[in-house]
Protein backbone atom coordinates (compact mmCIF):
# COMPACT_ATOMS: atom_id res chain seq x y z
CA UNK A 1 0.00 0.00 0.00
CA UNK A 2 1.48 3.36 -1.00
CA UNK A 3 0.22 6.93 -1.30
CA UNK A 4 1.28 10.01 -3.25
CA UNK A 5 -0.37 13.42 -2.97
CA UNK A 6 -0.56 15.86 -5.88
CA UNK A 7 1.77 18.45 -4.35
CA UNK A 8 3.57 19.20 -1.12
CA UNK A 9 1.06 21.93 -0.25
CA UNK A 10 -1.95 19.70 -0.89
CA UNK A 11 -4.09 18.91 2.12
CA UNK A 12 -6.57 16.02 2.03
CA UNK A 13 -10.23 16.71 2.73
CA UNK A 14 -11.97 15.15 5.72
CA UNK A 15 -13.44 12.46 3.48
CA UNK A 16 -10.04 11.65 2.01
CA UNK A 17 -8.48 11.53 5.48
CA UNK A 18 -11.19 9.12 6.62
CA UNK A 19 -10.58 6.96 3.56
CA UNK A 20 -6.86 6.81 4.38
CA UNK A 21 -7.65 5.93 7.99
CA UNK A 22 -10.01 3.18 6.84
CA UNK A 23 -7.35 1.79 4.49
CA UNK A 24 -4.84 1.60 7.31
CA UNK A 25 -7.42 0.05 9.64
CA UNK A 26 -8.16 -2.61 7.03
CA UNK A 27 -4.49 -3.49 6.61
CA UNK A 28 -3.92 -3.46 10.38
CA UNK A 29 -6.81 -5.82 10.96
CA UNK A 30 -5.17 -8.36 8.65
CA UNK A 31 -2.13 -8.24 10.95
CA UNK A 32 -4.24 -8.40 14.13
CA UNK A 33 -3.40 -4.85 15.20
CA UNK A 34 -5.65 -1.88 15.95
CA UNK A 35 -5.40 1.75 14.91
CA UNK A 36 -4.69 2.59 18.55
CA UNK A 37 -1.64 0.29 18.59
CA UNK A 38 -0.51 1.73 15.26
CA UNK A 39 -0.92 5.29 16.60
CA UNK A 40 0.97 4.46 19.81
CA UNK A 41 3.96 3.28 17.78
CA UNK A 42 3.87 6.30 15.46
CA UNK A 43 3.57 8.78 18.31
CA UNK A 44 6.54 7.20 20.08
CA UNK A 45 8.63 7.38 16.90
CA UNK A 46 7.66 10.98 16.18
CA UNK A 47 8.20 12.01 19.79
CA UNK A 48 11.58 10.33 20.39
CA UNK A 49 12.80 10.06 16.79
CA UNK A 50 14.36 6.68 17.54
CA UNK A 51 13.60 3.20 18.89
CA UNK A 52 16.25 0.90 20.37
CA UNK A 53 15.11 -2.60 21.23
CA UNK A 54 17.55 -3.02 24.13
CA UNK A 55 16.73 0.34 25.77
CA UNK A 56 13.74 -0.86 27.81
CA UNK A 57 10.88 -3.33 27.86
CA UNK A 58 8.62 -0.67 26.40
CA UNK A 59 10.91 -0.07 23.42
CA UNK A 60 11.47 -3.80 22.98
CA UNK A 61 7.70 -4.23 22.70
CA UNK A 62 7.32 -1.29 20.31
CA UNK A 63 10.28 -2.38 18.17
CA UNK A 64 8.80 -5.86 17.78
CA UNK A 65 5.52 -4.24 16.77
CA UNK A 66 7.39 -2.10 14.26
CA UNK A 67 8.83 -5.24 12.64
CA UNK A 68 5.29 -6.46 12.03
CA UNK A 69 4.01 -3.10 10.78
CA UNK A 70 7.11 -1.77 9.03
CA UNK A 71 5.53 -1.39 5.57
CA UNK A 72 2.52 0.46 6.95
CA UNK A 73 4.71 2.73 9.07
CA UNK A 74 6.84 3.58 6.03
CA UNK A 75 3.70 4.27 3.96
CA UNK A 76 2.36 6.64 6.59
CA UNK A 77 5.65 8.49 7.08
CA UNK A 78 6.06 8.82 3.32
CA UNK A 79 2.84 10.83 3.23
CA UNK A 80 4.38 13.51 5.46
CA UNK A 81 7.83 13.33 3.87
CA UNK A 82 9.63 11.62 6.75
CA UNK A 83 12.28 9.01 5.96
CA UNK A 84 13.10 6.01 8.06
CA UNK A 85 16.34 4.14 8.72
CA UNK A 86 16.18 0.61 10.10
CA UNK A 87 19.26 -1.22 11.34
CA UNK A 88 18.26 -4.88 11.47
CA UNK A 89 21.57 -6.04 12.93
CA UNK A 90 21.52 -3.83 16.01
CA UNK A 91 17.73 -3.51 16.24
CA UNK A 92 17.13 0.21 16.09
CA UNK A 93 14.97 2.55 14.03
CA UNK A 94 15.53 6.27 13.47
CA UNK A 95 13.39 8.77 11.56
CA UNK A 96 14.59 11.84 9.67
CA UNK A 97 12.70 15.03 8.73
CA UNK A 98 12.17 16.11 5.11
CA UNK A 99 15.40 17.33 3.53
CA UNK A 100 17.70 15.70 6.08
CA UNK A 101 20.81 13.84 4.94
CA UNK A 102 20.36 10.19 5.84
CA UNK A 103 23.38 7.84 5.96
CA UNK A 104 22.92 5.07 3.41
CA UNK A 105 19.99 6.77 1.65
CA UNK A 106 20.06 8.96 -1.44
CA UNK A 107 19.53 12.67 -0.72
CA UNK A 108 16.24 14.19 -1.75
CA UNK A 109 16.27 16.34 -4.89
CA UNK A 110 14.20 19.04 -3.18
CA UNK A 111 15.16 19.78 0.39
CA UNK A 112 12.85 21.34 2.94
CA UNK A 113 13.47 24.96 3.89
CA UNK A 114 11.87 24.73 7.32
CA UNK A 115 14.07 22.96 9.88
CA UNK A 116 11.45 22.82 12.61
CA UNK A 117 11.42 19.04 12.92
CA UNK A 118 15.20 18.67 13.19
CA UNK A 119 17.08 17.91 16.38
CA UNK A 120 18.61 21.06 17.83
CA UNK A 121 21.91 20.31 19.50
CA UNK A 122 24.09 22.64 21.54
CA UNK A 123 27.80 23.09 20.85
CA UNK A 124 28.55 20.96 23.91
CA UNK A 125 26.28 18.19 22.59
CA UNK A 126 27.99 18.22 19.20
CA UNK A 127 31.49 18.21 20.71
CA UNK A 128 30.78 15.19 22.91
CA UNK A 129 29.04 13.32 20.08
CA UNK A 130 32.05 13.86 17.80
CA UNK A 131 34.43 12.51 20.43
CA UNK A 132 32.16 9.55 21.16
CA UNK A 133 32.09 8.73 17.44
CA UNK A 134 35.89 8.88 17.27
CA UNK A 135 36.21 6.66 20.35
CA UNK A 136 33.67 4.22 18.89
CA UNK A 137 35.64 3.92 15.65
CA UNK A 138 38.86 3.39 17.58
CA UNK A 139 37.33 0.54 19.61
CA UNK A 140 35.76 -0.88 16.45
CA UNK A 141 39.17 -1.09 14.76
CA UNK A 142 40.58 -2.77 17.87
CA UNK A 143 37.70 -5.23 18.02
CA UNK A 144 36.58 -4.01 21.43
CA UNK A 145 32.82 -4.18 20.86
CA UNK A 146 30.22 -6.43 22.45
CA UNK A 147 27.70 -8.70 20.74
CA UNK A 148 25.27 -5.78 20.37
CA UNK A 149 27.84 -3.57 18.66
CA UNK A 150 28.30 -1.36 21.74
CA UNK A 151 31.52 0.06 23.16
CA UNK A 152 32.24 0.72 26.83
CA UNK A 153 34.13 3.90 27.70
CA UNK A 154 35.05 5.42 31.04
CA UNK A 155 34.05 8.99 31.81
CA UNK A 156 37.70 9.75 32.40
CA UNK A 157 38.55 8.49 28.91
CA UNK A 158 35.80 10.67 27.43
CA UNK A 159 37.19 13.67 29.28
CA UNK A 160 40.71 12.96 27.97
CA UNK A 161 39.34 12.51 24.44
CA UNK A 162 37.59 15.89 24.64
CA UNK A 163 40.85 17.54 25.61
CA UNK A 164 43.00 15.74 23.03
CA UNK A 165 40.65 16.00 20.04
CA UNK A 166 38.90 19.32 20.59
CA UNK A 167 40.83 21.02 23.37
CA UNK A 168 37.57 21.26 25.30
CA UNK A 169 36.38 20.04 28.67
CA UNK A 170 33.22 18.37 29.85
CA UNK A 171 30.83 20.61 31.83
CA UNK A 172 32.22 21.45 35.26
CA UNK A 173 29.23 20.62 37.44
CA UNK A 174 27.68 17.19 37.84
CA UNK A 175 24.24 18.63 37.11
CA UNK A 176 25.38 20.00 33.73
CA UNK A 177 27.13 16.73 32.86
CA UNK A 178 24.06 14.71 33.72
CA UNK A 179 21.90 17.01 31.64
CA UNK A 180 24.21 16.55 28.65
CA UNK A 181 24.39 12.77 29.07
CA UNK A 182 20.62 12.58 29.48
CA UNK A 183 20.26 14.36 26.13
CA UNK A 184 22.54 11.84 24.41
CA UNK A 185 20.72 8.99 26.11
CA UNK A 186 17.43 10.38 24.81
CA UNK A 187 18.90 10.31 21.31
CA UNK A 188 19.82 6.65 21.96
CA UNK A 189 23.48 7.36 21.26
CA UNK A 190 24.62 6.12 24.68
CA UNK A 191 23.36 4.04 27.55
CA UNK A 192 24.20 5.56 30.90
CA UNK A 193 22.97 5.15 34.45
CA UNK A 194 22.76 8.54 36.10
CA UNK A 195 23.74 8.54 39.74
CA UNK A 196 24.38 11.78 41.59
CA UNK A 197 25.81 9.86 44.53
CA UNK A 198 28.84 8.46 42.68
CA UNK A 199 32.01 10.04 41.43
CA UNK A 200 31.52 10.38 37.70
CA UNK A 201 35.19 9.84 36.94
CA UNK A 202 34.69 6.20 37.97
CA UNK A 203 31.55 5.75 35.87
CA UNK A 204 31.31 4.01 32.52
CA UNK A 205 28.94 4.63 29.65
CA UNK A 206 28.03 2.48 26.69
CA UNK A 207 28.29 3.95 23.18
CA UNK A 208 25.61 2.52 20.92
CA UNK A 209 26.23 1.63 17.25
CA UNK A 210 23.62 4.28 16.39
CA UNK A 211 26.47 6.80 16.72
CA UNK A 212 27.83 5.59 13.35
CA UNK A 213 24.70 6.74 11.52
CA UNK A 214 24.37 9.94 13.54
CA UNK A 215 27.85 11.28 12.68
CA UNK A 216 29.15 10.57 9.18
CA UNK A 217 32.69 9.83 8.01
CA UNK A 218 33.12 13.34 6.59
CA UNK A 219 32.69 14.88 10.04
CA UNK A 220 35.27 12.48 11.43
CA UNK A 221 37.74 13.41 8.70
CA UNK A 222 37.30 17.10 9.52
CA UNK A 223 37.86 16.33 13.20
CA UNK A 224 40.99 14.30 12.41
CA UNK A 225 42.34 16.99 10.06
CA UNK A 226 41.77 19.69 12.66
CA UNK A 227 43.62 17.63 15.27
CA UNK A 228 46.60 17.03 12.98
CA UNK A 229 46.74 20.70 11.99
CA UNK A 230 46.77 21.77 15.62
CA UNK A 231 49.53 19.28 16.40
CA UNK A 232 51.69 20.52 13.51
CA UNK A 233 51.34 24.12 14.63
CA UNK A 234 52.45 23.13 18.13
CA UNK A 235 55.49 21.16 16.97
CA UNK A 236 58.83 22.98 17.42
CA UNK A 237 60.66 23.82 14.25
Amino acid sequence: MSFAFRSKKYKPTDNEANMISDLFAEQLEKKNYTLEEFSELLIRLLDYGVLCRDESQVEEHLYDRFIQLKNLIEDYLQIIGIRLQHDKRFHFVRIYPPGAQVPGLQDEVEQAFNNGFRQRLSQSDIAVILVLRAEYDKSLREGQIDENGCVMIAMEALSIGMKNLLNRSLPDTMTERNRLLSRLKQLRLIHFKLDDNEEQADNWLKIRPTISQFINEEALMILSTGKNTTASHNDPE
